[in-house]
């Protein structure tokens, strides 16, 4: 690979910046990091009190590289995260095997901490989220909205923001043939109902439809968006039902409309086309993108895993920051949406994880007008199968868990610099 010498130059330029330092405080990313999860807390912290971290892509498993500061430090102490105080020297030496065009790695400035929201329900549902619980972990702050403030234009005022698992079609998840006797069950069908009511709806779908419009213009705005398990087919499945009743009468009730799947749009859609609505709504899944049944015959726990891609890093950094890792092969695990068909992703969908097996994805991305979106399938990277009312992961037994490190690079995707180096 040839670089010219304006790259070259340029490179040498915001390198030479970096040096200019009396000393620094690197954070390591692979093996040799004790509580990877945190440290992605203590890059945020470091943003958040104005200091630029350099994230060095693929230089031991995605490390972190800051000015040498007082409290940096001492939060890295309090919160068991290894670093390296390191000279202006060493730091010269670690640049200049970044720089190097023949090895795959790059350094990427952060400069602002994002602001997070979550997209979180008020009512409390027998099931945890993995986001907020790794966000609470690493001790990085977010908000919580839902309808009221989507629908109220409060998404501008965020820089990134976590869908929670819902189910945008307004069939509540299909819980309905197991647990529609269940108290939790009758209560959020009853406060989604009067939310939609207040709200100026005579339907959930219609509320969830018009929210799922709001996160599309955020995203069209520039906005970045991620979602993981059933947030990810539904919202797709929402905006191509646009005008078009998916939901038996349990779920809304009328009927649904019996020429329901050859009006859906798929143009609407973020990721995916030319999907099949699961119509029965007895069946445990909105659609035929998950694979959650076909594969249970095909895989078990211990050999369930997808693999992560490599991205050139000067080149491709985006996919290159959302997937550092200190390993490359991921613990599957199962949830409302597991995993996505392959053949149903549209074309311009980026594949970051996989498992060619059984032809499935489970990590995602792409570009929508301005922003971007990242969809992670399943529910809890470290509990293989979440049931309903399972105690949430405690993640001080998972501090090094690179499923929920993957979480955490898009929490910090949005601080980078968005321009590459020109060459």
């Amino acid at each position: 690979m040839i670089f010219s010498k304006k790259y070259i130059s340029f490179l040498f330029v915001l390198l030479s910046s970096i040096l200019s330092f009396a000393s620094f405080v690197l954070i390591p990313m692979d093996e040799q990091q004790k509580n990877h999860l945190k440290a992605y807390g203590i890059a945020y912290r470091a943003l958040e009190i104005n200091q630029d971290v350099n994230w060095l892509l693929n230089y031991r498993g995605g490390s972190f590289a800051m000015e040498e500061n007082a409290e940096i430090v001492k939060l890295c102490r309090l919160r068991g995260v290894s670093y390296e105080i390191i000279s202006n020297s060493q730091m010269s030496v670690i640049i200049d095997e970044i720089s190097d065009a023949e090895v795959n790695m790059d350094v990427v400035k952060l400069q602002k901490a994002p602001k997070i929201a979550v997209y979180s329900p008020k009512n409390k549902r027998p099931w945890d989220d993995a986001v907020t619980l790794v966000l609470t972990f690493a001790e990085i702050p977010y908000d919580i909205v839902y309808d009221e403030e989507v629908l109220a234009d409060k998404l501008p005022l965020y820089d990134w923001l976590h869908l929670h698992h819902e189910d945008f079609t307004g069939q509540y998840g299909k819980f309905w043939a197991n647990y529609r006797t269940a108290a939790w069950y009758k209560e959020d069908v009853a406060f989604q109902e009067a939310l939609a009511k207040k709200l100026g709806y005579n339907k959930v779908s219609l509320l969830k439809l018009a929210v799922v419009k709001k996160i599309r213009d955020f995203v069209v705005g520039g906005g970045f968006m991620f979602a993981m398990c059933s947030a990810t087919d539904s919202f797709d499945i929402a905006l191509a039902a646009d005008g078009v009743d998916i939901c038996e009468s349990m779920f809304d009730g009328d009927a649904m409309d019996n020429n329901a799947q050859s009006k859906l749009n798929y143009d609407n859609c973020f990721a995916f086309k030319d999907f099949h609505i699961e119509t029965n709504p007895t069946q445990y899944r909105i659609s035929d993108i998950d694979v959650s049944k076909e594969r249970a015959s095909m895989v078990k726990e211990s050999n369930d895993v997808f693999v992560l891609f490599d991205f050139s890093a000067k080149w491709d950094w985006i996919p290159t920051m959302l997937t550092q890792n200190h390993t490359r092969i991921i613990k599957g695990f199962y949830g409302q949406t597991t995993a996505f068909r392959k053949n149903l992703l549209k074309s311009n969908v980026l594949v970051m994880g996989e498992n060619k097996s059984i032809a499935e994805a489970r990590y995602i991305h792409g570009e929508y007008g301005k922003g971007t979106w990242t969809f992670l399938a399943g529910h809890d990277p470290e509990d293989y199968r979440h049931y309903v009312g399972d105690p949430k992961t405690d993640l001080s037994l998972f501090p090094n868990s690179p499923g929920f490190r993957l979480i955490l690079n898009n929490i910090l995707f949005p601080a980078a610099k968005k321009e590459k180096h020109k060459t």
